[in-house]
């Protein structure tokens, strides 16, 4: 790893520092400062959460009434520059910088670095949204839609690739574009406060920098929490749906809770590259298969269709959604904002710092250029594929066949959505048996990879955290999720309410630390620039001297070539 030529890495405090593996007690905890906060926060949290449920359920109803309702231009604007931000740094010149030495190869090939990116933009949302998001906003559009069947199926469909679409990924092109150059091309740890370095400085090794990392991981955790509500919320539903349990009561998604962190747990102890790896190919594999399977007996002809013309209807009407506030739908258009896009956007804030260090993990060599564009496209062409297969023909069969996906009242059971849309295919019994074993072994991978991610965090970037640690980051995301969900149901909710609360509440910290990752990534890219401008301009004025000596028959000295190099990029 290396630095640019004018501003060599400085070696921070040992307490920052992780011990090289194999030199510290297995037992060790190598940044107390950030473990021991974070975690005294989230217990705190359960403790009030089984104490008081009903206190901490009303709390979360107010703010999300209140709070959350005023968040959401906020949130719109943020994720909108996000994305331009994304396109700036990779489309300018700042996009030759490498993401490591200027003459390094990427560490991974075109066709390894894509399936992994692709790995992970797969998640147990994908599985639970794939069918219910597009139903629910087909039931009920959103605020301001046109009348008609085929309008309100367009508008579901381009609210849904909105919500999954560039601007999730813009998210975690900031965290991952930050985390890659300070990790492969500065020679950082992997930890989220040395990516706000270049504005900070020295600052970022002592109190600033905990309380950076301590927000991190609080708010990874509550966002790996809220997908394991969704996770068991769905599998108690595909339990009933089935005929196993009478009915998916809270108690059931506790348990299954409990059953679920304890596969993960042995996952996670067993480190990356036997439990986690295994689990995530199998439900890769599972993943693929299923896409193809429903491909088939679907509507076939249609879904190739739809999926072109959705894409284009996608970026016709990108800046329209891209900034849709819904001012002139008052509170109707309020409640919409709040409950669909303020909470996504929140959710994938949540996250950025999970998914932000595995992509940055796998780009060593990258150009920003190749790094932005392939996190950006691949994604999302594979993220706009699955809902076109599963959500369009979800709604095609609404308009065009038996329809039954869509109550009497309106309403969707987004908990069963999926395994109601299944059982309407050929072999609907097998299919939603893997369905469930799907979302089971995404639930687990969720797990097993976020506590790891959040314990290398917790102390200070150490890519091997003691096996306790993890256990312990495992274990605390299971019992956030199931206090989150007792709470939400003591007042009268379905738990997933309060977890979605809870996610784009402590996304707003994070929200103003990813402005500073921003700010900081786009200041060190200006100044990479800028030395290779100089560079090459004192190396074409020696070349210009050169050439004038030679004419002129003096011999001229040796040009210096001291540029920072950029290696050819790799398309992609």
């Amino acid at each position: 790893m290396s630095s640019s030529p004018d501003s060599p890495p400085a070696t921070p405090r040992e307490a920052e520092v992780p011990v090289q593996a194999g030199l510290r007690p297995d037992s060790a905890i190598t940044a107390p400062r950030v473990f021991w906060p974070a975690a005294a926060i989230i217990s705190v949290f359960v403790v009030l959460a089984v104490a008081l449920p009903e206190r901490l359920g009303d709390t979360l109803t107010t703010l999300n009434d209140t709070v959350i309702g005023d968040l959401g231009w906020f949130y719109v604007l943020l994720v909108s520059a996000f994305i331009a931000f994304s396109l700036w740094v990779a489309y300018s010149p700042l996009g030759r910088v490498v993401l490591g030495k200027d003459d390094e190869e990427p560490e991974f090939g075109l066709k390894s670095w894509f399936a992994m990116l692709f790995a992970a933009g797969m998640g147990i949302g994908l599985v639970f949204w794939g069918v219910a998001e597009p139903l629910n906003h087909f039931a009920s559009p959103p605020p301001g839609t046109a009348d008609g069947e085929a309008a309100a199926a367009r508008a579901a469909m381009d609210s849904t690739f909105l919500h999954w679409g560039l601007h999730a990924w813009g998210i975690y092109v900031v965290v991952g574009l930050s985390i890659a150059y300070a990790v492969h091309r500065k020679g950082r740890p992997v930890s989220i406060r040395w990516a706000l370095e270049p504005i900070f400085g020295d600052r970022v090794k002592g109190t600033l920098g905990d309380v950076i990392d301590v927000i991190a991981i609080v708010g990874t955790l509550f966002g790996v929490a809220t997908s394991l509500g969704f996770g068991v919320s769905q599998v108690g539903a595909g339990l009933a749906y089935l005929g196993v349990v009478d009915e998916s009561s809270t108690t059931l998604k506790v348990l299954l809770i409990v059953g679920i962190s304890a596969i993960a747990i042995v996952s996670v102890a067993t480190g990356v590259d036997k439990g986690i790896k295994w689990l995530s190919n199998i439900n890769m594999g599972m993943a693929a298969a299923l896409l193809v399977v429903v491909a088939i007996l679907g509507p076939t002809v249609f879904i190739l269709g739809d999926f072109v013309q959705q894409i284009g209807s996608y970026l016709r009407n990108f800046f329209e959604l891209s900034f849709r506030t819904m001012s002139f739908q008052g509170e109707e258009g309020r409640s919409w904002l709040s409950g669909w896009t303020t909470f996504y956007w929140g959710w994938w804030m949540s996250w950025a710092p999970f998914v932000g260090v595995f992509i940055a993990r796998i780009s060593r060599g990258r150009t920003v250029r190749e790094f932005v564009t392939g996190v950006l496209l691949v994604p999302t062409l594979v993220t706009f594929l699955w809902f076109s297969v599963l959500g369009g023909s979800a709604i095609y069969r609404e308009m065009f066949g038996e329809g039954g996906l869509i109550g009497e009242d309106g309403a969707v059971s987004t908990d069963a959505a999926l395994f109601q849309f299944l059982g309407g295919l050929p072999a609907s019994g097998l299919l939603s048996v893997v369905a469930m074993i799907l979302v089971i072994v995404f639930f687990v991978t969720s797990s097993d990879s976020g506590s790891f991610v959040v314990d290398m965090l917790a102390s200070g970037g150490d890519p091997e955290p003691p096996v306790w640690s993890r256990i312990f980051w495992a274990v605390m995301e299971g019992v956030v999720a199931a206090t989150l969900l007792i709470a939400g149901a003591v007042t009268g909710g379905d738990g997933l309410s309060a977890l979605q609360t809870m996610a784009i509440l402590l996304a707003l910290p994070f929200s103003l630390v990813m402005i500073g990752m921003m700010v900081a990534t786009g200041k060190a890219l200006l100044h990479e620039n800028w030395l290779m401008e100089r560079a090459e301009r004192r190396l074409l004025a020696a070349e210009v001297a050169g050439e004038v000596a030679r004419v002129n028959g003096s011999t001229p000295g040796p040009i210096r070539d001291d540029r920072p190099r950029s290696r050819p990029e790799t398309k992609v």
